[in-house]
């Protein structure tokens, strides 16, 4: 009697197990839902791409606007690097009458330029000269004409004090130029003695150098003395032209 009492509870303890697991009732054919097929033969399957790295920024393209009209001038004139100017100061100046005769002096140049200026005055002289025909129908003629002297030169030398080696060698006649009056430049930095010589003229010497450095005492330079000497943009081999001889006839 107890072991059926015991079968039938185990029996309910069962069918209570069941229900509590979840089992759910199949759904009826009303509650059943058809998939939708979406399907279409036709149709192409995309590859798949792969996005473009780009190192610019798109913009929209650039609208070209008319500038305003406006006045056009032509006073505008570009402007013009000065031609750069130093001061020197005068040192040395004499004015001689050469005969094969000169002068010396010595300056231990430290700053360089020197500028050495000089004038010159040649001895005149009357020759004549036969001239001949240029048609032919008259026989050559004989002018007379006033011109320099071919023995008047000025001639200046710069050379070291010690050994004797020239740095400059320049002047008027002798070889050198036919300009009355020029300017050299001395850039050796050196103890230097400086020569002029001449014949048969009159000339002038000046020299000038540059205050910094090269006086130990630049209180001894007066502003009498020292002038902006102006710096040509390039080397010229003379400073001023002046005229050649003239030719009367």
């Amino acid at each position: 009697m107890n072991n059926s009492f015991g079968y039938v509870l185990l029996g309910i303890t069962l069918i209570l197990c069941l229900c509590l697991s979840g089992c759910v009732a199949p759904p009826t054919p009303e509650q059943q839902v058809t998939p939708i097929d979406n399907y279409d033969p036709n149709q192409v399957i995309s590859p798949e791409t792969t996005a473009t790295i780009s190192y610019v920024t798109e913009v929209t393209p650039f609208e070209y606007v008319t500038p305003v009209a406006s006045t056009v001038t032509y006073n505008q004139l570009p402007q013009i690097t000065q031609i750069p100017r130093e001061k020197s100061c005068l040192i040395y100046t004499n004015t001689q009458n050469y005969a094969y005769n000169g002068s010396a002096f010595t300056f231990n140049l430290k700053n360089a330029p020197m500028y050495i200026n000089y004038t010159v005055i040649p001895t005149n002289i009357t020759e004549k000269r036969e001239v001949a025909s240029k048609t032919g129908s008259k026989g050559d003629s004989v002018i007379t004409i006033d011109t320099y002297s071919p023995y008047s030169w000025l001639e200046i030398t710069v050379r070291n004090k010690t050994t004797g080696e020239i740095f400059l060698q320049d002047g008027f006649g002798k070889g050198h130029s036919i300009y009355l009056q020029n300017t050299l430049k001395v850039y050796k930095q050196d103890d230097l003695l400086i020569e002029t010589k001449g014949n048969l003229i009159t000339g002038t010497v000046s020299v000038w150098v540059k205050p910094e450095y090269n006086f130990d005492d630049t209180t001894q330079i007066t502003n009498g003395t020292c002038i902006d000497i102006e710096q040509t943009r390039v080397s010229l081999p003379y400073a001023t032209l002046t005229p050649t001889p003239t030719w009367t006839g």
